[in-house]
């Protein structure tokens, strides 16, 4: 590498080798994230995570930390963590403690919507997602923020957004037919149609680096709150389990059905503060992609898949409205941040 490519690549987040710098398990939150991270920190054994996490709200930061550290470790996993860990017993049942109190705080917070039956999927989640009436985040960052806090924007949604289209892959092949067809044809685009410049995983590096901000997976994991890692953590919790897949393609459909709008704004708002065409190309992509995938994921995906699975047709609703309902949530926290003068990120 010459001395140009090893100043590009500190400047783009990446060591003097090109490889992306080590992510490693960010400080602990509290005492549940203490006893997991202490255990990841060694070797694996057989012995018990005893982790408590009674009483444990939806947006608990010590909590929220400590499950999406679990999840991370079937995505790209920590340097600081031995990949041994992934499948060890004791913190596959950690985990399952810490899965049935998020899927408990879920449902405390996300009321199943009503179905008459599998061939009102459709009908369905065109009501669902059209009836939102939360605080408008992008209509703020599109009109009124200012630089710092569209950064501030920006990290929160490089948690998901640097491994964008990830947890959805996981039902690939847990689906057949159509609506395998369906969600293949949706990640393909997420992929950049083969073409890694165009993942949109690495447009949104671009952005992140016309705001100069570190780029680099995992970077900005110590900085958010619960409430965001709630977000990732749902779509993993869906992922992850076969018997949630209903859930997991109504949680995609959601995210596709309320995409173009938003996108828009974001890419008005950023252009507004002096983003240039580069920085904002993948909010300008997901204006024109989402509103085809809202049409593939509605009606190829999810009635297809209702109609073959009538008895999984309430969860696709479900996942739909859980992934609706968390994005409230987090718009109303940041909002309400901003709104008292205060930063939404857990460190200036």
């Amino acid at each position: 590498m010459t001395a140009v490519d090893a100043r590009r690549a500190r400047r783009e987040g990446r060591g003097a080798t090109g490889r992306e710098p080590a992510t490693r398990l960010p400080a602990p939150r509290g005492p549940v994230t203490a006893t997991l991270f202490d255990r990841l920190t060694r070797p694996p054994d057989d012995s018990p995570i005893p982790l408590d996490v009674t009483g444990a709200e939806l947006g608990d930061d010590d909590f929220q930390l400590a499950l999406f550290a679990c999840y991370e470790l079937h995505y790209q996993g920590f340097d600081d963590v031995d990949e041994r860990w992934e499948w060890a017993p004791p913190l596959l049942a950690a985990r399952m403690e810490l899965e049935r109190r998020f899927e408990e705080t879920l449902a405390a917070a996300v009321p199943r919507p009503p179905l008459d039956g599998p061939v009102e999927v459709r009908r369905a989640l065109r009501e669902l997602t059209a009836d939102d009436d939360g605080p408008s985040l992008s209509a703020f960052l599109s009109r009124r923020a200012g630089l710092e806090q569209f950064r501030e924007f920006v990290i929160h949604r490089s948690i998901y957004h640097l491994k964008e289209a990830d947890p959805h892959t996981w039902a690939i092949p847990r689906l057949r037919g159509r609506p395998k067809a369906a969600l293949v044809e949706i990640q393909a685009d997420e992929y950049g149609g083969g073409r890694a410049e165009r993942m949109h995983s690495e447009l949104f590096r671009a952005t992140m680096r016309g705001l100069g901000l570190d780029d680099s997976y995992g970077a900005h994991l110590g900085r958010v709150p619960g409430i965001t890692l709630a977000i990732s953590n749902a779509m993993s919790l869906f992922g992850l389990h076969r018997r949630l897949r209903g859930a997991l393609i109504g949680h995609l459909a959601a995210l596709e059905m309320t995409s173009s709008l938003p996108n828009r704004r974001y890419a008005i708002g950023l252009r507004r503060l002096g983003g240039d065409d580069t920085a904002a190309l993948f909010y300008d992509e997901h204006v024109q992609a989402d509103a085809v995938h809202e049409q593939i994921a509605c009606h190829d995906l999810c009635e297809n898949f209702a109609a073959e699975h009538p008895w999984l047709a309430g969860d696709v609703l479900y996942g739909a409205a859980c992934a609706l309902r968390l994005e409230r949530l987090w718009a109303e926290y940041v909002l309400g941040r901003w709104d008292a003068g205060l930063t939404s990120l857990r460190h200036p």
